[in-house]
């Protein structure tokens, strides 16, 4: 096996022997089987450390391009080249086709596992009537850039909404974007390179999995209890592994619907300032909680945690406006970053939300679709019990009930109830990072009025 390794390269060695057995696999390891060399040889013929060559392997294995033998060595797994050539493309398109038989349906179709508030919920009259207000005022607001970092304005405004929150952060600590994807594109953009570790919550939210893999990132699930990420499970990573990020979404979870406690939120921080890694708090869904509880943001103090917000899951999917409150250091790399990729966000979209924000109009909205999704939660829930349907664990609000039907019920015969009625769902494995079969779905709440919705899930019992 002949590879370049340059230990004088930006590139990690660790990366650079992954990649070059990565690639020897692709020309070479048809049909599997083959012996690759011992982790003390390879260590010996480029000069460099025993650890960097078992990371290497180690990585591989995970991938299944390499299957190990005790007491052997390490050999090329069967059908390495194919899952070499594929799984990260592969991984891409299970995301996106979950995503466009979301989007692609038709309007009479019951998206009962979508991510957004159903349309004939949404309210236009407070909005329209900013839309109006913006457009009368300026020309400016309407044709011309945004500033790189956002309107002082708004994000004074978002400054002082985080303060129920208990998280202190200076408006110049603010940066606007596109929603709560491109926040995550952003971060994903300065924070990580090709090779990097990042953990994630197990399930969890699917579109950054794919992200993440796009950019080349190692992803590694750990399991979120009712109460917040499994903190045992979470210890026995971290002896195994060295993680940039740990992304944790901490209120209504996406898709368990579960709410991290203050003890995990604890412990998590301890983790975090033990093994030198820093954290993503997503809260999009802030604005669906009656009573603050525990934000990672509000403990830390913005110094390892990073926190996004968003308006386009309460006000409007179309209109994108999201934000990321984080350490000051960052800020000038995260707006440079976004002047590269984007220039700015929306100007005519974020002084809509200033308007609501300072007539109070969307404090009222948000007052009304937490009491909507409350009743509406309530609802789901009973239906569910009484239809013979385990729930993962029993949310307050939000949108998220994360559900299995009894067992007795197939995913062929699922499917089928679904067509009949004309549902679609999201399915379960999309949830996994590595995208393990699963019989549990994700439910929305707000869409489970729907005679469809109730006749679905009776039948499936």
């Amino acid at each position: 096996m002949k590879l370049t390794v340059n230990r004088y390269a930006a590139t990690p060695i660790t990366q650079q022997l992954e990649e070059g057995i990565r690639c020897w696999i692709q020309q070479h390891g048809a049909g599997g089987g083959r012996r690759l060399p011992s982790i003390r040889r390879l260590a010996a013929t480029h000069d460099i450390s025993r650890n960097a060559v078992i990371e290497a392997y180690e990585r591989l294995v995970a991938a299944g391009l390499v299957r190990s033998k005790p007491g052997s060595g390490f050999y090329v797994a069967d059908h390495a080249t194919t899952l070499s050539n594929a799984a990260s493309d592969n991984s891409l398109q299970e995301v996106t086709n979950g995503l466009w038989g979301l989007f692609s349906a038709n309007e009479h179709t019951l998206k009962l596992g979508c991510g957004w508030l159903p349309s004939h919920w949404r309210e236009s009259d407070d909005l329209t009537h900013a839309i109006r207000q913006v457009a009368r005022k300026s020309r400016s607001e309407i044709f011309e850039y945004s500033t790189p970092h956002g309107p002082l304005a708004l994000r004074s405004l978002i400054q002082e909404r985080l303060r129920p929150l208990a998280i202190t952060a200076d408006a110049q600590q603010i940066v606007m974007t596109g929603g709560g994807s491109h926040s995550l594109d952003l971060l994903v953009r300065m924070l990580l390179e090709p090779g990097d570790v990042v953990f994630v919550e197990s399930p969890g939210y699917y579109n950054l999995f794919g992200l993440l893999h796009l950019q080349r990132i190692r992803v590694i699930g750990v399991p979120r209890l009712s109460d917040g990420p499994d903190i045992e499970h979470l210890e026995a990573l971290l002896a195994q592994h060295r993680p940039k990020l740990f992304y944790i979404n901490s209120v209504f979870h996406n898709p368990t619907g579960s709410t991290l406690t203050a003890a995990v939120a604890h412990r998590v921080l301890q983790l975090a300032e033990q093994h030198d890694f820093q954290i993503i708090e997503d809260d999009i869904y802030a604005d669906f909680q009656h009573t603050p509880t525990t934000r990672l943001a509000a403990l830390d103090g913005l110094q390892r945690v990073l926190y996004l917000g968003s308006f386009s899951k309460s006000l409007s999917s179309s209109l994108r406006v999201g934000f990321i409150a984080m350490p000051t250091p960052l800020v000038q790399r995260l707006v440079d970053i976004k002047m590269l990729t984007s220039i700015s966000s929306s100007r005519f979209a974020e002084q809509v939300i200033t308007t609501m924000l300072q007539n109070g109009s969307y404090r009222k909205l948000a007052e009304r679709l937490r009491t909507k999704l409350s009743s509406q939660m309530a609802m789901a829930l009973a239906l569910l019990h009484h239809s013979g349907w385990e729930v993962y664990t029993e949310p307050a609000g939000g949108m998220f009930v994360w559900a299995k039907p009894p067992a007795a019920i197939t995913p062929e015969t699922l499917n089928q109830l679904a067509s009949r009625w004309e549902i679609t769902l999201s399915p379960g494995h999309l949830f996994f990072a590595d995208h393990q079969p699963t019989p549990w779905l994700r439910l929305n709440a707000a869409y489970m009025q729907d005679p469809r919705a109730k006749a679905f899930i009776e039948a499936a019992q």
